[in-house]
């Protein structure tokens, strides 16, 4: 990376998220880019970046915007000062409440690959010809 920053394109395509995403999170303050242009455009450094790809990774388990800034805070809280006890706790919060949404989806993929076991079994079933 340049000491400027990416610009959102940039970020998008390395994170394979939309502009629009990225945007989005901005204006909500979920994610916002460490720096801007002289005209106005988004600068994002490897701290934004990996921000962005931790963001990214919690989409798929539906955590909302609003506990993904939650665990954000709280992850910069802790790291900031170690003995932060209210940000542990949030920490510890969000590692059970993912392991039970992660087993969740688990079990919904299997589902998945069953039904797609299933469908192959009738596209390939002899006695339909």
């Amino acid at each position: 990376m340049d000491s400027d920053g990416r610009k959102i394109g940039e970020v998008a395509e390395q994170t394979g998220l939309s502009i629009r995403s990225l945007r989005h999170w901005d204006e909500v303050g979920v994610v916002s880019p460490s720096g801007h242009t002289p005209g106005g455009f988004r600068l994002y450094s490897d701290a934004d970046v990996e921000r962005i790809l931790l963001v990214r990774r919690m989409k798929p388990l539906d955590f909302t915007l609003e506990e993904m800034k939650e665990f954000l805070d709280a992850a910069d809280r802790l790291r900031g000062d170690a003995g932060d006890g209210q940000a542990s706790a949030t920490i510890a919060r969000f590692e059970d409440e993912t392991r039970i949404r992660l087993d969740r989806l688990r079990t919904r993929t299997a589902y998945a690959e069953e039904f797609l076991d299933l469908v192959g079994t009738l596209t390939s079933d002899p006695s339909r010809d």
